[in-house]
């Protein structure tokens, strides 16, 4: 049984996830969020839902025990919840980071130059990178609600591809990156809809 903590687990590619997740019999979720009400309605014997606040590292160790992978869905002052989370994580001894981000934080976007506005995304994936932990940052296209799971990745240092990218191809990534804890660690990872 994998246990996965999912923070920001009202986020739109998080909730795709989850009920993704929940198909599989082996998985046992934590949903960690700022308002646990969102979610109630999914507790179960295989599901917790949690209050907290991704910034607090005193909750964000409590969440992370007995956990097997962490899962990041966040937004806000992300490189302050990057660095919590590593160094929640250190403390607990936990490993395995699935972390979503953005794309263009490297400049790989052909033709694009996104200035302050990408700031958090790479601030915080300079943070988890210098780390020690088994993470994979996922950097999503322009995100689209198509019912279609429709993607493929470039590694970082390779020109992005594309510009859109349906949430549950997104969710479907990240939930076999959950499933399968040696695939592409500490590797970043673009994602988009081939064109």
């Amino acid at each position: 049984m994998s246990k996965v903590l999912i923070l920001g687990a009202n986020g739109g590619i998080a909730r795709v996830a989850i009920d993704i997740l929940l198909r599989e019999k082996n998985t046992q979720l934590t949903l960690c969020l700022r308002n646990a009400q969102w979610l109630k309605h999914l507790e179960s014997n295989r599901v917790r839902v949690i209050e907290g606040d991704v910034l607090n590292l005193v909750e964000l160790i409590e969440a992370m025990a007995g956990q097997d992978v962490v899962y990041a869905n966040l937004a806000g002052q992300l490189k302050r919840m990057a660095e919590t989370i590593v160094e929640a994580m250190s403390i607990t001894g936990l490993r395995r980071l699935v972390f979503i981000s953005s794309m263009g934080i490297y400049g790989e976007v052909p033709g694009e130059k996104y200035k302050n506005i990408l700031d958090p995304y790479r601030d915080s994936a300079a943070v988890i990178e210098a780390s020690n932990l088994d993470y994979t940052i996922i950097r999503p296209a322009w995100f689209t609600n198509a019912n279609e799971v429709d993607y493929e990745t470039t590694s970082k240092g390779e020109p992005f591809k594309g510009s859109i990218v349906s949430r549950k191809s997104v969710a479907d990534l990240v939930v076999k990156l959950i499933l399968d804890p040696n695939l592409e660690v500490r590797q970043s990872l673009g994602v988009n809809k081939p064109e």
